[in-house]
């Protein structure tokens, strides 16, 4: 990834943003988030918006997620140097680019059109080119690049979709929030022996994932 210039804006607050919102996370994760320009995965628009200590929209009913979560998601993933990372739901593509710090490969799905090409121009434009983006539905997982260390999903299915599942390796970690609007949890699923350990970390609110797990394909673990 290129160095960003000294000339950023933005610096100073993404500086004070992971001091004050992310102080208690590790040294890995906060250098991630201080190097990534969380402005840039945001519309113009809302960019003097993206260090406040919520979620922005970003259009079409999605947001980026608030600060702290993308950085309890990052650390609970274990993100290795060695690892192959798959992210459901790309959205503004900013979650990719702070794992792509931390990991040798990210591959994100998105399905939504119009996000999915920006999330991929802006990645490209800041030189990431351990991130490859699909469009497509995240419900089937991207089963050509498989096995994964870890997988990540950013949007809330009412179950765990089994293919993701089927393509994390054994000893992998899966991060997903699970439930209906207004009743979501977020779980860490780690994979041992072919079987889910399932670990609850809190309730959250993510848009619901939609696709084939909208239209009655409920095949879930």
């Amino acid at each position: 990834m290129e160095n960003f210039p000294n000339s950023d804006p933005f610096a100073a607050a993404r500086k004070r943003m992971v001091a004050e919102q992310l102080s208690g996370f590790p040294p890995g994760v906060r250098a991630a988030m201080t190097k990534v320009p969380r402005h840039k995965f945001l519309p113009g628009e809302k960019q003097s918006y993206a260090h406040v200590d919520g979620a922005v929209p970003i259009g079409f009913g999605q947001t980026i997620s608030q600060p702290y979560i993308v950085a309890l998601m990052t650390e609970q993933l274990d993100p290795q140097p060695t690892d192959r990372v798959l992210e459901i739901g790309t959205g503004s593509g900013y979650q990719a680019a702070v794992l792509a710090e931390l990991v040798a490969e990210v591959f994100s799905i998105e399905i939504i059109e119009p996000l999915a090409q920006r999330a991929m121009d802006t990645l490209r434009q800041l030189g990431y080119r351990n991130v490859r983006v699909r469009l497509g539905d995240g419900f089937s997982g991207w089963p050509e690049a498989a096995p994964f260390d870890g997988v990540i999903v950013t949007c809330a299915p009412e179950h765990v979709p089994t293919p993701p599942v089927k393509q994390l390796k054994d000893g992998g970690r899966m991060l997903i929030p699970v439930g209906p609007p207004g009743g979501q949890e977020l779980f860490v699923l780690q994979k041992r022996e072919g079987q889910l350990v399932k670990l609850a970390v809190f309730p959250v609110r993510f848009v619901p994932m939609t696709g084939a797990v909208q239209q009655g394909n409920r095949e879930a673990s």
